[in-house]
């Protein structure tokens, strides 16, 4: 029986990482996920909206908790920000009856929905280890990762639930899937460093602060790729290195890919993309 979820890709999948999208739906056939689009659900906030105007927030989530509802699925996403962000909106609203009347009242004048508080947001790499199972993701590795892996989390990962039953201060889920790929994950403290997603836009001299930092340390660790559980962050630390390199001085050049990625060329999907990706490691290696 496969596991079917209603399926929220993230913010940036829906435009600036075409990527998760090509790689997700290769990577949910060999799973065997069954995965329904929330088809019109907006970006969870990410972290932007609710500085403003957090019922905004509230009622946007809400709506997308609605619409899962509607469907009688929980929520699946390989974004760790909207993980995170669904996951604290989701709590907020639970723990609080007034609350989440006062957001029920704007959903049904709005759109003419009601959210209950039936339904649960779970990250991919929550999934791969809880609900499918590490021996399973193995013996669907017909080509090992076999390489040094600076595995990113991200700090949205890090409150009670976000990633299953993985530790909030010390996780280790990714650790596992990486060995499990034939990859060799680094230690690093990097791994749940915020790199300033979505500061970007107000704060952009302390981002690029942030990122080379993490970056770095990677480097430093003998990474020779970061793969992120976060398309938010990936999108800093891919798309800005360059940028940040030439603002700090410190040299970023690392491949960045995402999660999805890591998981579609092991799975023997994308092989010109991953021929490419072995070139760029060993080119940037030597």
């Amino acid at each position: 029986m496969p596991l079917k979820y209603a399926y929220h890709p993230g913010n940036v999948a829906h435009s600036g990482s075409p990527e998760v999208a090509d790689t997700m739906d290769a990577v949910a056939r060999n799973l065997g996920l069954e995965l329904t689009p929330l088809e019109g659900a907006t970006s969870c906030g990410a972290g932007i909206i609710k500085q403003a105007n957090q019922r905004l927030q509230l009622a946007l989530n809400a709506r997308t908790f609605a619409m899962s509802e509607s469907l009688g699925l929980e929520i699946l996403t390989p974004c760790a920000a909207t993980a995170g962000n669904l996951k604290q909106d989701l709590e907020k609203l639970r723990s609080d009856n007034i609350l989440m009347k006062e957001i029920n009242d704007v959903l049904i004048k709005t759109c003419g929905m009601e959210f209950t508080g039936n339904t649960e947001v779970h990250h991919l790499l929550h999934v791969l280890v809880d609900e499918i199972g590490l021996d399973k993701v193995e013996k669907l590795a017909v080509n090992k990762f076999d390489f040094r892996v600076a595995p990113y989390y991200s700090p949205y990962f890090q409150m009670e639930g976000a990633c299953g039953g993985d530790s909030v201060n010390d996780p280790e889920y990714f650790e596992q899937l990486v060995q499990s790929l034939g990859g060799r994950p680094i230690e690093w403290e990097g791994r749940v460093l915020s790199v300033g997603a979505p500061g970007i836009f107000s704060e952009e001299p302390t981002v690029l602060r942030q990122s080379a930092a993490v970056i770095s340390e990677a480097k430093e660790e003998g990474a020779d790729i970061i793969v992120s559980a976060c398309n938010l962050s990936h999108s800093i630390l891919d798309i800005y290195q360059g940028k940040a390199s030439r603002a700090t001085g410190i040299i970023t050049n690392i491949p960045v890919i995402h999660l999805t990625e890591l998981l579609s060329f092991a799975f023997g999907n994308h092989n010109t993309r991953f021929a490419q990706l072995r070139t760029r490691i060993a080119v940037i290696g030597d």
